[in-house]
């Protein structure tokens, strides 16, 4: 066992995983993102309405995992430019919440620790540094580096986390991917990956998931075959390493 922890690897999503982003964050990215989307179809003279600048960045979000990507094949935008633009805030650290001692929660837990978010590196660092966690993570994956033949890749691609592990020289069996997004982690348990479902943050409620560009998330009651483990919290993760190795 001692030897099997110095091999383990966690990929640890950010955003509804390591924090609350839907208590304040994911609102904001959503009216952002609301407006670089009107002003792109109102510069190509399309309809820019509320309704219609919500169903395109629903629709992009379900079709290709990121609305990012939709904008990019729809509308040519440049990645950097949406990013950019969809991660403002007045005051970020304001709106961060998470729960108690994370910091010590993850130097508890052993292995070599990698964040794999579809978020922008910048928002991410930030997001990190405010926590206290930056120094726990070996490595930063954003979804800038989220890249398979000069295509962005972000989750749930396979052929990017075939990329990852790789690259890192990580073996599947050794990896566990940590995530409050169901897709994603079926994605990895079928390449072979060990899978963590954190649900504290997520809601149940199916309008309220539309509304925020969010894919529907099966019932919190319900386990899926692809989930080795269920946990409320990232703090439940040490008390399942047996279920999960």
């Amino acid at each position: 066992m001692a030897r099997h922890n110095r091999r383990l690897t966690w990929l640890f999503d950010l955003d509804n995983t390591l924090h609350d982003a839907s208590h304040a964050i994911f609102p904001a990215i959503n009216l952002n993102m609301n407006a670089y989307i009107a002003r792109v179809l109102q510069d190509c003279g399309q309809a820019c309405d509320t309704a219609t600048v919500d169903a395109a960045r629903i629709a992009y979000w379900q079709r290709y995992g990121a609305t990012l990507l939709g904008m990019i094949k729809h509308h040519q935008v440049k990645p950097d430019d949406f990013l950019r633009e969809a991660h403002r805030f007045d005051d970020l650290t304001a709106m961060i919440r998470a729960e108690r001692n994370l910091a010590r929660i993850l130097h508890r837990l052993p292995g070599r620790k990698i964040l794999l978010t579809n978020a922008p590196r910048g928002y991410a660092r930030a997001v990190l540094r405010h926590l206290g966690l930056h120094r726990h993570f070996a490595r930063h994956v954003p979804i800038e580096a989220m890249r398979v033949h000069g295509q962005l890749r972000p989750k749930p691609s396979k052929p990017m986390l075939r990329k990852l592990l790789a690259a890192e020289g990580l073996r599947v069996r050794d990896c566990i991917l940590v995530e409050d997004t169901v897709e994603n982690l079926k994605g990895a348990k079928a390449l072979g990956l060990g899978t963590a479902w954190v649900t504290q943050y997520l809601s149940t409620d199916s309008t309220r998931q539309a509304l925020a560009g969010m894919r529907t998330t099966v019932r919190r009651t319900k386990r899926p075959v692809y989930v080795d483990v269920k946990v409320q919290s990232v703090g439940q993760l040490f008390r399942q390493l047996h279920r999960l190795r």
